[in-house]
């Protein structure tokens, strides 16, 4: 009996040191990653969820500064840093003309399209117009180049049936040269005007109606977050169309349980037909920061990523459903989408709206 019972005391020791030892091997050694970031992942790299997957799976620890996708990938990278994270491909193409010699790897680990947010009544007059079109819950500009063409041509909201709103229909960004969205709306209106993908030989006759279309909307935020608060916070009369990313809703809608119900009946996302992409693709300059690729692509962390922050995955092969989010009226596919001009090309457009 006595050597039985040893027997077991053993037994439970070797099990319990081999899970000690499978547990120090996911904690044995834990790492602190330098990165610099677009603003508008903060509050994905916040959540507590993600950062206890990324320490006890990958041994994963992050310290990032935010700075604009443009400015992170043409500035001097601050020495020690172990990736960069913008905001959109162009970005990406930018680093690689620059800087190619200090890429270790790179790939696109979230997707977001550009939106424009509005409101109930704005929605509905659009439609009147032929210009939006609603399927199912989802609101679709069919027409986006009739909306544009609305604003270049100085129509007043009065004009489509709207008196009580002051003033011409505008479409609101960020600054192109400072803020990501506002970067890729200028790239996107630049080839609505022209009708396709522009180049740097064609974009030289839209440059004119560009700087005129950006110059009209007077001060621009720096910031995506700071034009969607303001959206909200101030509503139709100060802010009737904003530019934003689709994710930016899903993630105030989770974020803001209590808030939420109150103005969703009044909030409207419309999708441009064509829309773009703003493509997340995560930048290693270090050997090192390869396991930092590898623990953004977990199923946990993409799943987290779409119901809690509205990221489309950027894994092939993996869908997101949007009737797990409590946000209505956001499509399961983005099937119209146009590509961005190239990077040269985006250059001349900012300089021509800096002017």
């Amino acid at each position: 009996m006595k050597n039985k019972l040893i027997g077991v005391v053993i037994l439970v020791c070797i099990v319990a040191a081999a899970i000690g030892i499978k547990t120090m091997g996911l904690h044995k050694s834990v790492t602190t990653f330098k990165g610099i970031i677009g603003g508008e992942k903060s509050g994905l790299l916040e959540d507590p969820a993600i950062n206890k997957i990324l320490r006890d799976k990958y041994g994963v620890v992050l310290d990032y500064a935010k700075a604009g996708s443009i400015e992170m990938v043409q500035g001097q990278t601050p020495a020690g840093t172990d990736f960069l994270w913008p905001s959109n491909q162009t970005a990406l193409e930018l680093y690689k003309i620059n800087k190619n010699s200090q890429m270790v790897n790179a790939d696109v680990i979230f997707n977001s399209p550009i939106v424009l947010y509005s409101w109930d009544i704005i929605a509905d007059a659009l439609i009147k117009q032929s210009i939006v079109k609603r399927t199912d819950s989802s609101y679709f500009i069919v027409d986006f180049p009739k909306l544009v063409k609305l604003v270049t041509d100085g129509k007043k909201w009065s004009d489509i049936g709207l008196p009580e709103l002051y003033g011409r229909i505008s479409i609101i960004s960020t600054d192109p040269n400072k803020s990501n969205s506002g970067n890729m709306f200028s790239g996107l209106i630049a080839n609505i005007l022209y009708g396709d993908v522009v180049n740097d030989s064609t974009v030289t006759k839209e440059l004119p109606t560009l700087r005129t279309f950006f110059k009209n909307l007077g001060f621009l935020e720096h910031s995506s977050s700071d034009l969607f608060m303001q959206y909200l916070s101030t509503g139709v009369g100060a802010k009737p169309i904003i530019v934003g990313y689709e994710s930016q809703i899903v993630e105030f809608s989770a974020q803001n349980e209590k808030t939420w119900p109150s103005i969703k009946h009044k909030v409207r996302i419309l999708y441009p037909q064509p829309t773009v992409w703003s493509s997340h693709p995560l930048i290693a300059i270090t050997p090192r920061a390869e396991i930092v690729l590898k623990a953004f692509k977990d199923e946990t962390i993409q799943k987290i990523a779409w119901e809690k922050h509205g990221f489309r995955t950027g894994l092939i092969g993996v869908q997101n459903d949007p009737h797990v989010l409590s946000v209505v009226g956001i499509p399961e596919r983005i099937n119209q989408v146009i590509p961005l001009p190239g990077a040269s090309t985006l250059e001349t457009i900012m300089n021509a709206i800096k002017q």
